[in-house]
């Protein structure tokens, strides 16, 4: 697999909330690949609960066990942050058969722009095929429970920005 010797793998997303989905592709990845980047994209088109800042200090605090996996905000083209960081594989998650669509039509326009990066996708355990950052930002909102789908300085958060 030559090319592939930095082996470095890029978990873009927002992050708006990370969840235990999140956290459980992240874990495994970190078994996998030298180096984990979770790259939490500013997204502005999202509007986000949660300030670029915010999420990448809640992802830091959240993910600081695991020392092969780093996080860093970016405000650019994927590929153009993958150029900077020296790293040659996208990491996708793929929760339900509807992801698949947008998750190929996306691997396709990275590899017609980057022909030398590679996407690759895992899926989260059972349990999390459930849950997606939209409905736990819905359910805070709602003011319910949210201590099953994220860690609690997490919950905590998203409960101080809602209001409660």
């Amino acid at each position: 697999m030559e090319g592939f010797m930095n082996n470095t793998a890029v978990y873009p997303g927002t992050f708006d909330p990370i969840t235990f989905g999140h956290i459980d592709l992240i874990e495994r990845a970190a078994r996998i690949f030298d180096r984990v980047i979770v790259a939490i994209a500013a997204n502005q088109n999202k509007k986000p609960c949660f300030t670029l800042e915010e999420r990448i200090e809640l992802a830091s605090e959240v993910l600081s066990k695991y020392k092969n996996v780093e996080v860093k905000g970016f405000d650019a083209l994927l590929i153009n942050f993958m150029r900077e960081q020296n790293a040659k594989i996208i990491l996708r998650g793929m929760r339900v058969v509807s992801d698949f669509d947008y998750e190929f039509q996306l691997a396709g326009m990275n590899r017609a722009m980057a022909p030398d990066i590679e996407s690759i996708f895992l899926m989260p355990a059972e349990r999390y095929t459930y849950i997606s950052s939209s409905f736990v930002r819905e359910i805070a909102l709602l003011k319910g429970d949210v201590g099953q789908f994220v860690p609690e300085i997490v919950a905590d958060a998203l409960i101080k920005k809602v209001g409660r």
